[in-house]
């Protein structure tokens, strides 16, 4: 990874996005750039964190960073161009939207889009570097939210519970019931279930 101890601290965006592997919902991605004048305490990977800290991180972050964007590629794009290059799109989505323009970006695995400033990627990023763990929280607490909104106008489904991942629960509903709009078609047991419902 290269050295990134030539740009400023302030300028340096974190990117990490949730929902590669949920059978359903878009996919969404988050850019932070972190103040480091003004510390955020308890930063962690945001599936280490309980519900209630991620909420109440995500008001923190949002409240405390220079800059932050959560971007997203819906259902259709994940389906026409597939659910990596969706959130790579996703990514770029989200740094474009910072309100302040970053010199540096690090993105959280093992590659990173090509984005407008000069980025890197950082394997397990999500648990060593703080504007990557606040990304994964904000983009976490955005896509939760947005599940459990989802689950109201599709109740069988069970999404705020296990908010579109390929659950025993929700593969047990989508063989029931068949697959909604809102599913990735592209993902095998959708088609599967399409077939078993035709």
């Amino acid at each position: 990874m290269a050295r990134n101890s030539k740009y400023r601290k302030d300028r340096i965006a974190g990117v990490d996005e949730v929902g590669r592997g949920p059978l359903a919902g878009a996919v969404l991605a988050a850019a932070v750039i972190l103040d480091p004048a003004n510390p955020i305490e308890g930063l962690k990977d945001s599936k280490a964190l309980t519900e209630k800290r991620r909420i109440v991180l995500d008001e923190e972050i949002r409240q405390r960073a220079i800059a932050y964007c959560v971007a997203r590629a819906e259902v259709h794009e994940i389906d026409a161009i597939n659910i990596l290059h969706a959130s790579m799109l996703a990514m770029q989505r989200a740094v474009a939207g910072l309100s302040v323009k970053p010199e540096y970006a690090i993105v959280d695995g093992n590659r990173s889009p090509a984005f407008e400033c000069p980025s890197d990627w950082l394997i397990k990023g999500d648990t060593k570097h703080d504007s990557i763990k606040a990304a994964s929280i904000i983009a976490k607490v955005a896509r939760d939210h947005e599940m459990i909104e989802l689950d109201a106008v599709f109740p069988q489904y069970g999404f705020a519970q296990h908010k579109g991942y390929p659950t025993r629960m929700h593969l047990s509903a989508l063989s029931k019931f068949g697959p909604t709009e809102i599913h990735r078609m592209s993902f095998r047991p959708c088609r599967e279930a399409l077939k078993q419902n035709e």
